[in-house]
């Protein structure tokens, strides 16, 4: 399947989030940055205040450790479900007909659970692959070959 004209693509993971719009047609993508938004790297005794808790024993002596919470990841996740609430919101606005997601694993997992009806609706494609540090050509070429992979062969 082609990526049409004005398409959305969203590609994201826990540390940026970018949207293309695509000005090319069903033969040539031209992709161009619509908006990109990207999150500071903090250290985990900025996210956390105190050891991990402890309990007590029911028998012998010494105390249990809770696991600690791994708050780099909840901030991840909580990021690409502030990309799900965008895409909803534009989705709403009827801002794109098409959709192609670009996320890695994690990220996508958490994108998905947290998508709205209206968005999931949209969606052409999902690629599970990591492109948010690679330039603009690279992403096209992605693309490309993916939609080439799900079109109906000419026969």
């Amino acid at each position: 399947m082609p990526l049409p004209h004005h398409a959305l693509v969203l590609v994201a993971d826990g540390r940026k989030v970018l949207f293309f719009r695509n000005h090319g047609d069903e033969n040539q993508i031209d992709l161009r940055t619509e908006a990109h938004d990207e999150r500071e790297d903090r250290k985990d005794s900025d996210m956390k205040t105190d050891a991990p808790g402890t309990q007590q024993q029911s028998f012998g002596y010494g105390r249990s450790t809770y696991e600690e919470t791994d708050f780099h990841q909840q901030e991840e996740d909580r990021w690409v479900k502030d990309a799900a609430d965008t895409l909803k919101a534009r989705a709403l606005r009827n801002d794109f007909d098409s959709l192609v997601i670009v996320a890695p694993p994690k990220a996508l997992g958490v994108l998905r659970k947290e998508l709205h009806k209206e968005v999931e609706r949209r969606i052409l494609c999902t690629v599970n692959k990591e492109m948010t540090d690679r330039p603009i050509p690279d992403i096209e070429a992605l693309l490309e070959a993916e939609t080439a992979a799900t079109a109906p062969s000419e026969v």
